[in-house]
This record gives C-alpha cells, structure tokens and sequence, in this order.
C-alpha cells in the first residue's frame, strides 16, 4: 500500500478534472501490473439480476439472511432499517441451519449472513456461532458475515467457524459516526474490531459508504488511512443510495465522478489488496456512470454491473468474468 497517496488522498479528492484523468490513468496501470486485464462482476442472488452478456443461473446461489428479522435498534440516519427488509429472516439457530440446507439443496453455493446492531453497534451474532460452525462443516457453504462491531468472544467464534469473509462498515469521521450512525468514538471501535478480526485471522472486507454525510463527502479518505494500519482482504466501496422513509430520503447522492475519485485514491493507496464497487450504489444512469468510473479508476470488480459497464471493459481491453456471488469474496478468485 502507498501511505503517500493516502495522505494525498484529499489532494486527489479535489484534483481538476484535468488531473483527474492523469490520476485516472495512473491508477489502471496500477490495475494491470497488479491483477492484470480480468474484471470480476458480481451479482448475487438476493437480488435479480440480467444483462445482454450475463443472467443468473441458479436463484439460491447467494442469499442474504437477517438473523434479527427486520430488526435494528441503531436506526442508522442513512437505512432507518429498512435495507434489512430485503433479506430473509433466519431468526433462530435452527431456522438459519434448516434455511441453509434448502439452499445447499438447491444447488447454491452460500450466503450473508447479516442482521440488525445492537445500541451498541453489535450483530447479536454469540448465539449462532454453533450453527455458523456447522453450516460450514456440514454443508460447505461459503459463508461471508456482516458483523457489526466485533469483540474478541465473537470474532474467535467466527474463526472457529472458518467464515470466508468478515465485512464491517469503516467510517473516517467521528462527527459522521455519531450523527448518522449513532455510534460514539465510531472510527477508533472500527479499527478496534478490524484489529480484533484480522488479530483471528478471519479475511476482513471493510465497507466505505461514499456519501454518507447526507450526500456530501467527509471521512471517506480518513476511512482508506484507518484501513492502511490493517492488511485488509478486498476493500468494497459503496455509495448513499437515498432510501424511501428514512432521513435521507430526499438527500442528492454523491455524484459518480465522486466517487470515481474516491475509487481512485482507493487503487493507488492499496496497489496489492483487491479494490471492488459493491452493490450498494444508486440505479439508472448514475449506476452507469459510476461503473464507467470505476473501471477507469483500476477497480478489481463491480458487482451489478450494468451493460454499459461490460462494454466499455471490452473496449478497454478488460475480461469481464461473472461470479453469481458476493463480491466481498473476490480475494479467494485474485489469489
């Protein structure tokens, strides 16, 4: 990883456009002398996905699975709780194991197994660090967690259980952390739990939500520099997409070309860790030009991609290669 672009990273963040390009430019060939010309897309099954070039196969591939239902005391500003609706609710260690087997059944391949915090920031996730074991033992799913803050009990349940990924929201500003996700000291217990999960040596993909001060920009370089005092095993970059009933409904999200630059410092800062836009982004054209963005910014993959992403790969000289799973796993395909 490069500390001296990450400590440039604002510089970056304000760059003309002019500069943009050169920035642009010297973070594909970045790209390329690590990872090489394959662009990973992702698209797993919790949510229906088809495109000229890729349909999905089989509809119980990856699934998402609340252990809290709909759930969530924290009331994040930015959800209300209500990205929890999507998911299906495996609210006992016995409904997540039998829901897990019908899916292993079916022919899938695993699951996020996520659900609401805790006030204090925490998935309720000691009680079903049994079944996580023995859903791996015995079903060999592939098993990505969204846990929340972490403590060590937890975290050493979760290595028993051999999870493949472990993913955690990193917010760079404690103004931020506090207003939006009601959490006290938030970039510090973030750290922390990096520390006590990499500490485990469970694989970590931390999340960076672009946006997230209602819309504008704060904290989201200062997350990457949090990130940097880690060895993270991918690195998923999000964007506000404005949710229907919460207090950020109406807010303007962060434009693309934000968030390609964001992306941008992102490639450069971390030259040898797999760099990924996740699903979570708005749709429509925005969604089309962020993903132009991002594959000019030297990202490893794009989960959702649209058409006019694939193409523009192709015409960059990209590969583009469809996975029908989450894409906080793309450090087990890289290497």
């Amino acid at each position: 990883m490069s500390f001296d672009i990450l400590s440039d990273g604002h510089a970056i963040q304000k760059a003309t456009r002019d500069e943009m390009e050169g920035w642009m430019q010297e973070a594909m060939q970045v790209r390329l002398r690590s990872f090489g010309r394959n662009l990973l897309c992702y698209s797993p099954t919790a949510y229906p996905y088809k495109i000229r070039d890729h349909e999905q196969g089989i509809s119980h591939n990856f699934l998402s699975l609340s252990v809290t239902g709909t759930a969530c005391s924290l009331k994040c500003e930015h959800c209300n709780g209500r990205l929890l609706q999507g998911m299906e609710p495996t609210l006992t260690p016995d409904v997540l194991f039998e829901r897990c087997r019908e899916i292993k059944k079916q022919g899938g391949k695993g699951v996020l197994i996520s659900g609401g915090s805790n006030s204090t920031g925490h998935v309720p996730l000691d009680q079903f660090g049994e079944v996580i074991y023995r859903i791996k033992q015995e079903l060999n799913l592939q098993i990505v967690v969204h846990t929340g803050l972490v403590t060590p009990e937890t975290a050493h349940l979760l290595a028993e259980a051999q999870i493949d990924a472990a993913m955690l929201d990193i917010i760079g500003d404690a103004d931020v952390a506090s207003r939006v996700y009601h959490i006290s000291e938030g970039p510090r217990k973030m750290r922390e739990s990096l520390d006590i999960l990499e500490n485990h040596h469970i694989p970590t993909v931390p999340h960076i939500l672009v946006g997230l001060d209602y819309g504008k920009l704060r904290g989201e370089i200062e997350a990457l520099q949090i990130l940097a005092h880690g060895k993270p095993a991918a690195i998923v970059i999000i964007a506000l997409s404005p949710i229907r009933k919460s207090p950020m409904g109406n807010v303007a999200p962060p434009t693309p070309e934000e968030i390609g630059r964001i992306l941008t410092v992102a490639r450069l800062g971390f030259q040898d860790i797999p760099i990924l836009l996740g699903c979570a982004r708005p749709i429509g054209q925005h969604k089309i030009d962020t993903d132009l963005y991002a594959i000019r910014s030297g990202v490893n993959g794009i989960a959702l991609i649209s058409q006019e992403g694939v193409d523009f790969a192709k015409h960059l000289g990209l590969s583009p290669i469809f996975e029908d799973v989450c894409c906080s796993l793309a450090y087990q395909t890289l290497f």
